[in-house]
């Protein structure tokens, strides 16, 4: 997806619609369900800091996005400071903006799905493999711990 896009999407809510600035009042609206968009700046430093936007939104179904940095992100908002997060709750007039960037988004998750659908078939393997070796481990414990027994036997 376009960050210019995005940005564009910011300011023009910034006008007419709603926005929560900052990563934790995001959160707050992405866990609320009432974030529409959530952008963050790819700048932020430490990355811990935004890690878990991505995956809430997805959880959620929020679109999201990034942008190349804070300072950006921040002016587009009306902001004279640098921010690592937004998250536009009303679009106002950039409502038709944010319908495009949600199913330009919606087609990029279908297109992602397929990739993630292999992954957890490898994983299913996998696992399906470890009890096989699991046994193996097990028989060789039993045939060690019936050794010291015939041991105690010859002494005895």
């Amino acid at each position: 997806m376009n960050p210019e896009q995005y940005l564009e999407a910011i300011e023009s809510a910034t006008a007419s619609g709603k926005l929560k600035k900052g990563v934790n009042e995001v959160t707050k609206a992405l866990e609320r369900g009432t974030a529409k968009l959530v952008v963050a700046a790819s700048d932020v430093s430490p990355k811990e800091i935004i890690m878990h936007l991505p995956l809430l939104a997805k959880e959620k179904g929020t679109p999201y996005g990034e942008v190349a940095s804070k300072e950006e992100l921040g002016a587009a908002a009306g902001l004279q400071r640098s921010t690592a997060a937004i998250a536009i709750l009303d679009a106002g007039s950039a409502k038709d903006l944010l319908k495009s960037i949600t199913t330009d988004s919606a087609k990029e998750a279908k297109e992602a799905a397929p990739k993630e659908e292999k992954v957890e078939e490898k994983k299913e393997e996998v696992k399906e493999e470890k009890p096989a070796k699991e046994e193996k481990a097990e028989s060789k414990d039993s045939e060690s711990q019936d050794k010291p027994e015939k041991a105690e036997e010859k002494k005895e």
